[in-house]
């Protein structure tokens, strides 16, 4: 499967993406989050992980670079994984971040067995996949994680299509956290939280945490 959004990202406009997020380092990387959230990198990731075992076994859907990891790494994290798309990307982690096990991979297709992880998640990435196409990448999360969905994505009470860059069909708003709770009755809510942008921008991130009920 191959849509017309996976073509974009895994062309030039993805290798433009993975250059711009680039960080010279840990510090500059969470610069970004105070300026955006007011709140620090690993704050951020202590409202939902701060109860969750340091050994647990933690999967990105659409990891880039490995950003996103690698902070959890700074946090004390230890088995970290990713799949991404975009070749590039997945060659510069293996060169700068080979202490992450990231492949390149299809959101569609992931390939890792039934409930290898105990948590999976995205970050701003479900928001770049189109509505329709959304119910199959949420079935494949939900497959391959023994306990947790985390995420943090632009936030709107109805999915809402946003320009991107000078693109249409590329980023939509929505509430995805409980687009998740209503596809999965299996799922219930832990947490969750809105953070506001400080730029002035309107734009809210979701930030969640689901569970597997236990049976």
């Amino acid at each position: 499967m191959k849509t017309p959004q996976m073509q974009t990202w895994s062309g030039e406009f993805g290798k433009t993406y993975t250059e711009r997020n680039r960080f010279a380092s840990y510090e500059e990387y969470d610069r970004l989050y105070v300026e955006r959230f007011g709140m620090h990198r690993s704050e951020m990731s202590a409202l939902h992980l701060d109860q969750l075992p340091r050994d647990s076994r933690i999967l990105e859907v659409g990891c880039n670079i490995g950003n996103q990891l690698f902070g959890l790494g700074h946090d004390g994290f230890e088995s970290l994984y990713g799949v991404e798309l975009q070749h590039d990307a997945v060659v510069a982690v293996h060169q700068e971040r080979p202490e992450l096990n990231v492949i390149q991979g299809s959101a569609f297709d992931i390939p890792f067995k039934d409930g290898f992880f105990d948590l999976v998640f995205t970050n701003n990435v479900l928001i770049h996949i189109a509505p329709n196409d959304l119910p199959n990448v949420m079935d494949e999360m939900v497959r391959v994680s023994r306990d947790y969905i985390w995420g943090s994505e632009y936030f709107a009470p109805e999915i809402t299509e946003v320009p991107y860059r000078g693109h249409s069909s590329l980023l939509w708003k929505a509430d995805y956290g409980q687009l998740f709770l209503d596809r999965f009755p299996e799922l219930e809510l832990v947490n969750w939280r809105e953070l506001e942008y400080q730029d002035g921008s309107g734009l809210v991130d979701k930030m969640y945490l689901l569970r597997k009920r236990k049976s």
